[in-house]
């Protein structure tokens, strides 16, 4: 059964701001909706597929916010042990209702730049459509923490705008990326954010979105050494 884990109120999950899951508190209720409407469920699916989990392995989400992804990992590998963590515990809340009673699924509360898990704890560490919302400083506290908590061997995958950009993504794709943040992820800005943190990154696709103007998908290994 899925748990959702509390941090103490004097405890640093506090000491950030961040962003709800639909951007405002008050939109929470159509997260599911709007993910919906975006077809994230496809992007997750390819996402995992890329992940290739393997019964046994330890598999972390990176804000997971209302759980799609996490549940998607999980059904995709029931034999995996799965985590998603989020600071907004409200999203946690509906993640933790959409387990229906499934074993070796978690829930904790836990900014990505403060992961609360051990060095090498994990064997995959995903992250969808998070990246394009953290400042400069935040993006390499997080690269930082997934590298840390991954163990050597083990792989990071990214799904977010971004990437390098073609006519074909055409006005709103433009428009995505003239916000400060998610500027940060045109062309190689991912790979290069990674590969300052120590993994080994590589573009795995890339492909036009309707609304997102373009998102790209990103697999980094932390070295053996």
């Amino acid at each position: 059964m899925g748990v959702l884990t509390e941090h103490h109120p004097n405890s640093a999950v506090h000491e950030h701001d961040y962003l709800p899951a639909a951007g405002l508190h008050a939109l929470l209720p159509t997260y599911d909706l709007l993910s919906r409407m975006l077809d994230t469920g496809a992007l997750h699916a390819r996402l995992v597929e890329q992940a290739a989990l393997e019964p046994g392995q330890r598999v972390l989400e990176i804000g997971c916010g209302t759980g799609n992804l996490t549940l998607r990992a999980k059904q995709a590998q029931p034999a995996a042990e799965v985590t998603g963590s989020d600071p907004d515990p409200k999203a946690l809340r509906r993640a933790q209702r959409k387990m229906h009673g499934l074993n070796g699924i978690h829930f904790r509360r836990a900014f990505a730049q403060e992961l609360p898990f051990p060095d090498g704890a994990f064997d995959r560490v995903l992250s969808s459509l998070m990246l394009h919302h953290l400042d400069a400083d935040t993006r390499a506290a997080t690269a930082a923490e997934a590298l840390r908590v991954l163990r050597p061997g083990g792989r990071l995958h990214i799904l977010d705008i971004g990437g390098h950009s073609t006519p074909s993504d055409g006005r709103l794709g433009r428009l995505m990326l003239r916000n400060s943040h998610a500027a940060q992820n045109a062309g190689d800005g991912i790979p290069r954010l990674l590969r300052a943190a120590g993994f080994d990154c590589r573009e795995v696709a890339s492909v036009p979105h309707r609304v997102m103007g373009r998102v790209t998908f990103y697999q980094a290994t932390r070295p053996e050494h």
